[in-house]
């Protein structure tokens, strides 16, 4: 797995992101653009921005019993996999503020790097180490981008 806290990797991903515009269309799946990049944000959200509403213990529990290891794990996603409903863009977004925003949590993600997120709980799956953390950041990333072809 690709290491999005090395600068490096970081740029590459930020290289990708600047590759789409307004008009890309998805290889697969429903979201267009705006909303697959307000998509990955949501995930950067619940980390730095406290906008979002905390699960409850149970469903807490049947996430890291049954999906955090596919979300964590160094295995990709596979095409058109469920979305959780936190995640679910419906509406649609400002492609350009969108993809402002992304880039700027990439960076913000890399600048704290991986010291910041060893056992920082997540919404969903508590402590994770931060080999699980950049797993997370790096897959979910690396699907969507290459959802749009970049």
């Amino acid at each position: 797995m690709k290491n999005i806290f090395d600068l490096k990797e970081t740029n590459i991903i930020i290289d990708r992101i600047n590759k789409l515009d307004a008009y890309a269309k998805p290889q697969w799946g429903k979201m267009s653009v705006d909303q697959m990049l307000a998509h990955c944000n949501v995930t950067y959200e619940m980390i730095y921005d406290n906008i979002h509403p905390k699960p409850n213990r149970f469903k807490i529990w049947m996430l890291k019993a049954i999906i955090k290891p596919y979300v964590v794990g160094e295995k990709p996603y596979k095409k058109n996999s469920r979305t959780a409903p936190e995640f679910i863009i419906s509406d649609a977004k400002e492609f350009d503020l969108e993809k402002e925003r992304l880039i700027e949590y990439i960076k913000k993600t890399q600048s704290l790097g991986p010291a910041y997120f060893g056992n920082k709980p997540s919404y969903f799956f508590g402590k994770l180490t931060a080999s699980e953390w950049n797993n997370l950041f790096y897959k979910h990333l690396d699907h969507h981008l290459s959802q749009f072809g970049v």
